[in-house]
């Protein structure tokens, strides 16, 4: 009987000592923070105008209450700014940490090859599980991600053909079709790719929609909005141009977009790619020119917002979904678009120009542990950036060719006393009607230098320019950007200022363009003018 009893407590302090060992090690769990995942939802031009949660004559048009929730529950970037406003470049800053000039991917025709670092090698390589799901637009094939399933180029609205690493080939070839709107189909793929992830590792994923580039489309369920409505014009919708104005440059107008509707409708087996509009035809047989203008502007800023509706719709599935598997509370949540676009203000479509609306990125980001909810943040923040904060977050080491800097502290109020003044631009593309130039964009001020030559490497015409090389306008005092103030004796001290440090900031990136001597040529002939 003593035996027994000498093996019972025997037995139960054996029990008792694992019992101990296993309280002790969920202690020491409490007591190491675990890593935040990272959801980066990213669209193709939804720019803020379109968002409602930055004001502007759309606020009370758009449909997006799921980009409301996250604004209400995170904080909004006021200045977040795209460094070169295209597409391809701008993907290729975020996920290398590099301006155009350091990565090499200035133009639309860029590529980004699969031995560049990226961010996603450096979150793979400190732990993370890592996907890219959607548009990716770099012409190569995506490397550092544990999964991608991407679009060949722009891809398309409808039945999306969609490239893994089983299926991948170059440029346009490769992969197989998703049955669907591509918003839908993306927005489900990465929610299945979180479900089924290694729940050992905290992951980052990254979900790139199409939308709402050109052609705007949309699903059926979003085709009821705005039927009976018509929509304001911005304050500049009637721009009638560089004379009026005093800027470099004529811009991309409005009344390109109407032609393109007129080709699509009347040559529907010849259409480009980004020609498939919906709810054609269009005509505008007997108006006026502004008539036109204004028909165009209505069935172009209706499926604009119809296309966003559907991206917020997607959103508010991946919170739920996050709601439901237990992981908001743990996942950094971030909604972008690659680079702003106009709506109609200076009469343009399209993006490109150091304008505000082209080279505002809208930016919300939600962390629940970190960020205080209903919170604003006005620093420049570029896109740059966007790698040192994921870095910063997931605790990895920024590699040190990476130019970025985190603003996390930005992000809980504390920015730090050392935090830039200007953000830094250029448009590497050249037309006449949308010159190449650089510049930077302070809190009030901005300058901008219009060089005007293309390059080979870019496919266009080199020399054609406008005969004017700058731009510089009073965010204060003219928001629309309707006088180009260059010559004002008032500002000739600020723009001496300004031009400084555009020299400063472009020997600090290393933007020099020692290797284009025709460049340097005209900014000895012209930077004085």
């Amino acid at each position: 009987m003593n035996k027994q009893i000498k093996w019972v407590l025997s037995l139960a302090i054996i029990v008792s000592g694992l019992a101990s060992c296993t309280n002790a090690k969920k202690t020491d769990n409490k007591t190491i923070p675990k890593r935040p995942n990272i959801l980066y939802i990213m669209a193709d031009d939804h720019t803020g105008q379109a968002w409602g949660i930055y004001g502007g004559i759309l606020k009370d048009y758009v449909h997006t209450p799921n980009i409301s929730r996250l604004a209400d529950e995170g904080c909004v970037l006021e200045n977040c700014l795209v460094s070169n406003s295209i597409c391809t470049p701008s993907r290729a800053t975020i996920l290398t940490g590099q301006y155009s000039h350091r990565n090499g991917v200035k133009t639309l025709s860029g590529s980004l090859f699969p031995k560049q670092n990226n961010i996603a090698k450096v979150l793979t390589a400190s732990g993370y599980q890592t996907s890219i799901i959607g548009k990716w637009h770099l012409k190569k094939e995506p490397t550092g991600f544990d999964y991608y399933c991407v679009l060949p180029g722009q891809g398309r609205y409808w039945d999306p053909i969609l490239k893994t690493k089983e299926n991948w080939g170059d440029g346009h070839e490769g992969g197989i079709p998703y049955e669907g709107f591509s918003t839908d189909v993306i927005a489900d793929m990465t929610i299945d790719w979180i479900e089924h992830r290694d729940q050992s590792k905290p992951f980052m994923a990254m979900c790139h929609f199409k939308a709402t580039h050109e052609p705007y489309d949309y699903p059926k369920r979003f085709s009821h909005l705005y039927c009976n409505e018509e929509i304001p014009v911005p304050d500049s919708f009637w721009d009638r141009g560089a004379e009026e104005t005093g800027r470099s440059f004529k811009g991309q107008s409005i009344d390109n977009l109407k032609k393109r509707y007129l080709f699509a409708t009347e040559h529907p087996d010849e259409k480009a790619d980004y020609m498939f509009y919906p709810e054609l035809p269009f005509s505008v047989d007997g108006l006026t020119h502004e008539e036109a203008r204004m028909k165009t502007y209505q069935k172009f800023v209706k499926d604009f917002m119809r296309c966003g509706a559907a991206i917020d719709d997607n959103i508010g599935k991946l919170l739920k979904y996050l709601d439901e598997s237990g992981l908001a509370e743990n996942t950094i949540v971030i909604y972008t678009a690659d680079q702003g676009y106009f709506l109609g203000e200076h009469g343009w479509f399209d993006k490109r120009m150091i304008y505000e609306e082209s080279i505002h990125m809208p930016f919300v980001i939600r962390y629940p542990k970190e960020i205080p909810a209903g919170t604003r943040n006005t620093d420049i923040i570029e896109n740059v950036d966007f790698s040192a904060l994921f870095a910063d977050y997931a605790k990895a080491k920024y590699p040190s060719e990476m130019q970025g800097h985190s603003f996390r502290s930005n992000l809980r109020g504390k920015t730090p006393k050392d935090w830039r003044e200007y953000g830094y631009y250029r448009y590497w593309e050249h037309q006449t009607n949308r010159p190449g130039h650089f510049g930077i964009r302070g809190e009030r001020f901005k300058l901008a230098f219009f060089y005007g030559h293309g390059f080979k490497d870019n496919e266009y015409e080199e020399g054609a320019n406008t005969g004017k090389y700058w731009d510089f306008f009073d965010l204060e005092k003219d928001p629309n950007e309707l006088h180009n103030a260059y010559d004002d004796p008032e500002y000739q001290e600020i723009i001496k200022e300004m031009k400084e440090e555009i020299l400063r900031q472009r020997i600090a990136l290393g933007d020099t363009d020692a290797e284009n001597p025709e460049i340097l040529d005209i900014i000895a002939r012209h930077w004085d003018d």
